[in-house]
């Protein structure tokens, strides 16, 4: 079909506005990659309307996408203004009036900066973006590296593994890094995952909350708000105690953040922080981490290579990021008329961006369904792009590289021998199960 201007911006179908926007419709990935093929093909900029959700225009493409993302001041995530008036996780309109009954009539559940606009999002973002930066990072790769092979030692042996590759080994080495780095005891990292999970699991019924009435229209955004609260108890003892205590750590950095005025930062602002950093600082990682291994599974040639040539390593980074695309959707608002890709939208109109689907892009990549370790360059977006880019992405990239660099050399054989599993959510996740029979040199 010839995309035109009135089929890009066509009212979908409603077996695939609910396939992508449904939380559900992401269990089943392979309709999903479908539906979101049928949109890069038929309507690339399209509305979808689901009974209970605002309309909301569907992108699928990675330069619509990038053509977004590059403009903060023409499509808000915050609402650009200070009350929060966007929210830029696209959740049901119970979900949304929930958040605003607790919140005053805002949106911003959270003072971080996936919910601010510049130059907010600028002042905000910059309090810790040095300590981020690949220059900064480098003086921790050897404790990276360290606790890597630590990993490896702990929860894996020579021989047959028969393990979930998920549960039993890809989600703790991210956290463990992130929670070292940032100063959390390693006591309490057993209740950083609990809460991660919570917090990323809202639409999943393995993730549900005792505290929470399931399957209610506003389940999910009551359960995002307890676990955040949960994390403020955590998080307000680690801020008193760095501003008392200072030390080297990251934690410090935010806690002792100033304003212009010289005053600290409110607290939420360092809760944030620290949410974002305890949440998408591992879970991220870890999703990419296990599709790379269910990948090497199904390509053994592949794996073999790898290991023959470690410089691959660096291109097996980008591409299991762009294959995983762990980060499903943000949203963004119009703030005036304009266009997108040449074709016009109005001021309120709101937009669901397919990470997943921009990094599957025919135009950007040649066949995207296929995993491929030689793929250069890779033009993959799966942190985002624009001022909201991941400013964790150097972190997640130096982890995983050293994970490779040491577990691949050692893997001797390795297969599936179990049903997959993702997580059910439209917005963070990937794989939550996956058994695998791993045999180490």
């Amino acid at each position: 079909m010839t995309i035109t201007e009135e089929s890009r911006v066509t009212t979908l179908p409603d077996h695939i506005a609910r396939q992508i926007v449904l939380p559900e419709g992401h269990r089943d990935e392979v309709k999903l990659f479908e539906a979101y093929r049928w949109l890069r093909e038929n309507a690339p900029l399209a509305q979808a309307v689901v009974e209970g959700y605002d309309p909301v225009y569907l992108v699928s493409k990675h330069a619509d996408i990038m053509e977004i993302e590059r403009q903060p001041d023409v499509f808000t995530s915050g609402g650009g203004d200070e009350k929060g008036s966007h929210n830029p996780i696209f959740q049901n309109q119970a979900g949304d009036e929930f958040t605003k009954s607790l919140l005053g009539g805002s949106l911003r559940v959270l003072d971080t900066v996936t919910y601010l606009d510049p130059p907010e999002h600028t002042a905000v973002k910059d309090i810790a973006a040095a300590w981020f930066r690949p220059v900064q990072l480098k003086k921790w790769e050897d404790e990276i590296r360290a606790l890597a092979l630590g990993a490896i030692d702990r929860f894996l042996k020579p021989g047959l593994n028969e393990i979930d590759f998920v549960k039993e080994f890809a989600v703790y080495y991210p956290l463990h890094v992130i929670m070292t780095l940032f100063g959390v005891p390693e006591e309490d990292e057993p209740r950083m995952m609990v809460l991660t999970q919570e917090f990323f699991g809202t639409a999943d019924p393995d993730s549900t909350r005792a505290d929470v009435e399931p399957l209610s229209p506003d389940a999910a955004a009551k359960q995002w708000a307890a676990a955040i609260q949960d994390f403020y108890a955590y998080f307000d003892v680690m801020v008193e105690d760095r501003r008392a205590n200072p030390r080297e750590d990251l934690a410090t950095i935010i806690a002792v953040a100033k304003q212009p005025d010289g005053e600290y930062y409110p607290k939420t602002f360092a809760y944030g922080w620290f949410i974002a950093i305890a949440t998408a600082g591992h879970d991220t990682t870890s999703s990419t981490l296990s599709t790379a291994i269910e990948r090497f599974a199904m390509h053994p040639d592949q794996l073999a290579e790898v290991q023959a040539k470690p410089e691959l390593v660096d291109q097996l980074v980008n591409e299991a990021l762009r294959v995983a695309s762990p980060v499903k959707h943000f949203a963004r608002r119009a703030t005036q008329d304009t266009t997108v890709g040449g074709v016009p939208v109005k001021a309120g109109d709101r937009f669901m961006l397919l990470y997943q689907s921009a990094n599957r892009d025919e135009d950007v990549f040649d066949e995207p369904d296929t995993f491929d370790v030689h793929r250069h360059p890779n033009k993959q977006i799966a942190f985002g792009y624009g001022p909201h880019m991941c400013i964790g992405q150097h972190l997640a990239k130096q982890e995983l590289r050293i994970m490779f660099e040491e577990l691949l050399p050692r893997i001797e054989k390795l297969e599936i021998v179990g049903d997959r599993k993702v997580v059910q959510t439209n917005f963070v996740g990937g794989l939550k199960n996956l058994p695998v029979a791993l045999t180490l040199r």
